[in-house]
Formats: C-alpha cells, structure tokens, sequence
C-alpha cells in the first residue's frame, strides 16, 4: 500500500475517533457562540457550559448534543483523509532524503499547508453543523433565521443551495475559516511533533507507547484553539447569521460589534468547552492514526 493511501485510511479512522468523543462538547460550544445577546437587564439563555448542557439534555435529551453530527460524519473521512495526506505529501518534498526526519519549523509549515487544503471542505461542512447545533439557541433572536427548521444536514444544504446564493452560500465564512485552519493546524502538528521528540528523548518517536501518544494528541489539540479561538467565534455567528438581514457584514464587522457589545470576552464564548473537548478528541484522533498508520507498515 503506497504512502498516499496508508494516509488516506490512517486519517479517515483517526477522524471518527475524534468526531465521536469530541461531538457533545462541540455542540455545547456552538451553543453558547451562537446564542442572542441579551437585552440590559435580562439574562442569556445560557449562563455557562454546564447550563447548556442540562438546557439542552431536558429540550432534546443525549440526542441532542450529538445535533449536526451527521454532516462532519459524512465528510469525517475526506476532511482527515485531506489533512494527514497533504501533510504527508508536504513531508516528502521538505525531506532532504527518504526517512530524514523534519525540523519542528518544518512540521509547522506541513501544517500551515494542510490547513489551506482542509478549509473548503470545512468550510461548507461547519455552515451545516453551526445551523443544526445553534436552531435551539437562536429561538428565542427573534431573528427570521431563528423561524427556519432543519430536518437535518441534508436539509440545511438544500435550503442554502435554494435560498442563500447556491454554492457560493455554502462557503459563507471561509476566510475565518481559513485563518483558523492555516495557524491552527501549523501550531497543532508542530507542538505535536515537537511533544513527540521531548518524551522520546534520545530515542526514535516511533518507539513512543500509546500514553505519550495520548499526551502529545491532546496537548497539541489544546494548542489549535488556543492560537486560534476567537477566528472560531467569528466563524460561527457568521454562519449562522440570517441571510435575509444580516447582523454582520462581514469578519472585521463581526469582530468589532463583537468587541462593542461583548468585550474581549465576547471572541471567548465557548472557550471552557473547545478545550474540554480538544484534549480528548485529538488524543484520540492521533492516537488512532498512529496506530492504523503503524499497523500498515
């Protein structure tokens, strides 16, 4: 099996282990990005994590934080596949020879290049899990995209394709799409390699144990949102702002009514949550791609 393909099967198992641990906290931090500011004096729906969750268990019970889940399933395997294949392919043209291992710089620039290709497929496949994750937090806007109900992923493309500007409509928010997946994921795969080579210490990373492989997952899964939340806030309220009368113009627009309204605190809504998942779902992710890649040979 070539390099290629090992990659290619390698990501698609490293991403389901991912999407199924990391699903609920995703749809928490959606939630709580997407919810209406308040008018003075009341409350927002959502006082903090742990209240979305009870909100959301006692509206729509466990199915409910797994809401969206059928569109990152559906593309799970190609969006993984993506990233850990044209990681591998900018590895061998920056190798100076076959098995010369890479510098960390290195390792941020394979990532930086993943991050370019994986974000027009991130893109259209976050619009269609934002609008199904955040349909209970908007209900109480008041907003006409609050009166639209999905029936599921398929039903949110159709209605984009239909009533948002067709294609096009489904690459709403690509440039902070963009720049969260380009940093992101240079930071990610550079402090995981370079976790990788710490806890080796003189040795090869190959010989690494499933348990440094876990910590070095899921630390450099907290590495991605923590260069890159605030892209992540704007991303999402972009996407799941009404077409017809948008709150936003645009990313700077979103940015500073954000920073107006909300403070700096405002580009964090979520945070406790993105972080709560990060640590698991990507220590799961490359632990399973570590060991199906390791399996292929």
């Amino acid at each position: 099996m070539g390099d290629v393909a090992k990659d290619l099967l390698s990501g698609t198992v490293g991403g389901a282990a991912q999407l199924i641990v990391g699903h609920p906290f995703d749809t928490i931090k959606v939630k709580l990005q997407s919810q209406p500011t308040p008018l003075p004096g009341q409350p927002p729906k959502f006082s903090g994590a742990m209240d979305a969750v009870r909100q959301t268990l006692a509206s729509e019970g466990p199915r409910g934080l797994y809401k969206g889940m059928g569109a990152p399933l559906a593309t799970v395997a190609a969006f993984n596949a993506l990233l850990f294949t044209v990681r591998g392919q900018m590895e061998a043209l920056l190798r100076s020879e076959p098995g010369m291992p890479l510098t960390i710089n290195q390792q941020v620039i394979c990532g930086a290049g993943a991050g370019v290709a994986v974000s027009f497929l991130a893109c259209p496949t976050e619009l269609i899990k934002c609008r199904l994750q955040a349909q209970s937090a908007l209900a109480d806007s008041g907003s006409a995209a609050a009166t639209v109900k999905y029936g599921g992923p398929m039903d949110v493309a159709k209605h984009v394709l239909r009533s948002e500007g067709g294609i096009r409509g489904l690459f709403k928010g690509l440039i902070p799409t963009m720049a969260r997946e380009v940093p992101g994921n240079a930071a990610m795969f550079g402090v995981y390699e370079g976790l990788k080579k710490f806890l080796a210490g003189e040795k090869d990373t190959s010989e690494l144990g499933r348990g440094s492989l876990i910590v070095a997952g899921g630390l450099a899964g907290a590495s991605f949102w923590v260069s890159v939340y605030p892209t992540d806030v704007i991303k999402s309220v972009l996407q799941v702002d009404d077409y017809k009368n948008p709150k936003f113009s645009g990313s700077v627009d979103a940015f500073r009514k954000i920073l107006a309204s909300e403070g700096v605190k405002g580009l964090y809504k979520g945070f406790g949550p993105a972080m709560a998942r990060s640590v698991p779902a990507n220590a799961a992710c490359f632990l399973a791609y570590e060991v199906t890649r390791s399996s292929l040979g």
